[in-house]
């Protein structure tokens, strides 16, 4: 999708809040429908027959009939999606939406392609029943049959058009790269580069820990906790558009770069989910905190360097040319002789205690990765690499 800053008037904010407000409430009742389902009942309403309901919804109420019934339609019709992707298997349940935090609204149709240039750096859409809403102009405006318009956390508005820009072509060098990675090095190449994500600075962590505490402070429901709320937001919201500015010219220069890009093939979300609780002998009925601690420090990193975004990114720029490698053992085999033992990786150094070779340990990995064998798009299970593994000493004596 190719998205852009909105820039709506104070009167255009409260029409597209109406919006956000009436597709939240149209997906709330489907999901309150979709919950209601029990093995042996009669199946839940689907797609037309709600669509007949918020006929007669319309009809009934005037503060719904008020708002657009192409929003309110295609609120269904997301749903609708969303619960056909959750009986395939492929996306988690349907579940509500919150104000403040599920904030947008879908147009589609002849309505979502009224785009039109207002000079080079602004253009405007109409959006219905609000009006002319105009949005600063960062790329080429694709032609879409659908957009959507949504609001962060930070107050911030967007627009994305439902098109699919064309993938990079590949630079016809046969070159394959492999692509590790860390929390200390981000992205570790099989060159021998290192690129590491840029974080928070020492003054961004310092006020975001006092903004914290004055959220803290602040009562529930006052102006001033909403005020923290905001400044905490905005704070984020910064640190993810520069997490996705490095991502996205990182992504664009390695599609033009290489002919193969191979990766691990990681599950991020189990990697990180919260680990179960140990239960302290100590304290009967406590557990221990230090565990969950440490792995909170280690998941917020993981998703601090942007693992899954870049590869998402990659697949889609360089369509056809990603592969995903098995990541076993690849860390620990010296990518020179094949010896595979525990003890030869030394924090971020890798020294082979079989032939002494020496390197950084992630660019040792992703050289490994870029010798090791695909995976397919579909999700075929993947074949073990061949290393000549350390024979481990006998415990039966």
């Amino acid at each position: 999708m190719s998205r852009f800053r909105l820039d709506p008037t104070p009167a255009q904010v409260t029409g597209l809040l109406g919006h956000c407000a009436h597709a939240r409430y149209v997906w709330n009742l489907a999901t309150e429908q979709w919950s209601m389902r029990r093995p042996g009942r009669r199946g839940v309403p689907g797609y037309a027959e709600q669509a007949r309901q918020l006929t007669a919804a319309r009809a009934a109420f005037g503060w719904l009939r008020a708002g657009s019934q192409t929003v309110q339609q295609q609120a269904l019709r997301d749903f609708e999606q969303a619960r056909r992707n959750y009986i395939a298997g492929t996306h988690g349940c349907p579940t509500w939406r919150r104000l403040g935090q599920h904030e947008g609204f879908r147009v589609v149709g002849p309505q979502a392609q009224r785009v039109e240039r207002m000079n080079r750096r602004w253009a405007r859409v109409l959006v219905p029943k609000v009006g002319w809403v105009r949005f600063r102009v960062s790329r080429t405006v694709p032609v879409a049959k659908s957009y959507r318009i949504s609001r962060d956390r930070a107050g911030r508005w967007h627009i994305a058009f439902a098109a699919v820009p064309a993938p990079i072509p590949a630079p016809g060098t046969e070159k394959v790269v492999g692509i590790d990675r860390g929390i200390s090095v981000s992205v570790a190449l099989s060159t021998g580069e290192l690129f590491r994500c840029p974080g928070s600075s020492d003054s961004e962590d310092l006020r975001l820990v006092l903004l914290q505490r004055r959220l803290a402070r602040a009562r529930r429901g006052s102006r001033r906790r909403q005020r923290a709320k905001i400044a905490i937001a905005k704070l984020y919201a910064r640190l993810v558009d520069r997490r996705r500015d490095w991502i996205e010219k990182l992504s664009t220069e390695i599609a033009r770069r290489f002919d193969v890009i191979r990766v691990e093939d990681l599950r991020i979300p189990q990697m990180t989910r919260r680990p179960r609780p140990i239960p302290d002998p100590a304290l009967p009925g406590g557990y221990l905190p230090n565990r969950r601690r440490s792995k909170a420090a280690l998941s917020r990193a993981i998703l601090a360097s942007g693992w899954g975004l870049l590869v998402r990114r990659l697949e889609d720029k360089a369509h056809g040319r990603v592969e995903r490698i098995q990541p076993a053992y690849t860390s620990q085999t010296c990518s020179r002789c094949g010896h595979c033992a525990p003890g030869n990786r030394e924090s971020q150094a890798f020294r082979c205690q079989c032939c002494g070779y020496r390197d950084h340990a992630d660019v040792n990995a992703a050289i490994n990765i870029a010798a090791g064998r695909a995976v397919s798009a579909r999700g075929d299970r993947p074949t073990r690499m061949s290393v000549k593994r350390e024979p481990q000493p006998s415990t039966h004596g």
